[in-house]
């Protein structure tokens, strides 16, 4: 008998975790579809017609968990969870493909960027997963700073997600730093001031518009 034929019972016995993977209307939230839309822009979003183009013309849905036109329909459903946690919307390479064939003109890209802020701000992303640690501390260093230190972003990824990764790529590393390309020093503008200025009135702009 294998574990497909066993109860969901039996399985608990044998310390199998069980999971219900369908979830009933009344678990979805029902407006995250208009969440999304807002954020995005995104006017002609509940106007796709799930063709596909976008997912076919995406040169890396094949490594994604939900191809970009399932996404969709899964943001315009409510799932939110499984959307916000998925690898597709970090994998996004940004290239407007999508958003460019798309014949209900639906700015995909823009889309993508909504979610990732969301999972952001709501902390959902894939754990270690370099991507979204990528924008955070890039974000990090740029608003304390003005400017951008990549020495120091990269080691900051690294100890976030997995410092071995730092052997890796020792050889290229010191190599670069040999040459002056890169330091950990950090970089700044002369009035780091005015960027804390400008991030607060974005901030405060965006709070505004809610």
């Amino acid at each position: 008998m294998g574990r497909r034929d066993l109860k969901p019972d039996q399985l608990m016995d044998l310390g199998e975790d069980v999971h219900r993977l369908i979830k009933y209307e009344g678990e979805l939230d029902q407006g995250f579809g208009a969440e999304i839309a807002k954020m995005a822009h995104g006017e002609k979003f509940f106007t796709c017609i799930q063709c596909g183009t976008c997912s076919a013309t995406c040169p890396v849905s094949h490594f994604m968990d939900f191809t970009p036109r399932r996404i969709i329909a899964m943001v315009r459903a409510g799932f939110r969870e499984e959307v916000l946690r998925s690898f597709t919307i970090w994998l996004c390479a940004s290239c407007y493909s999508c958003t460019a064939d798309c014949p209900r003109e639906i700015k995909i890209t823009d889309v993508m960027y909504a979610l990732k802020q969301l999972a952001i701000k709501e902390g959902v992303y894939p754990k270690r997963f370099p991507i979204p640690v990528m924008a955070q501390e890039f974000y990090k260093i740029v608003g304390k700073k003005g400017r951008n230190s990549e020495g120091r972003l990269m080691m900051n990824i690294a100890l976030r997600t997995n410092p071995f990764r730092l052997l890796r790529y020792a050889k290229v590393g010191l190599k670069l730093f040999r040459t002056g390309r890169v330091t950990l020093r950090e970089e700044s503008i002369q009035n780091p001031g005015e960027i804390h200025t400008l991030l607060g009135a974005v901030d405060r702009g965006k709070a505004a518009a809610k």
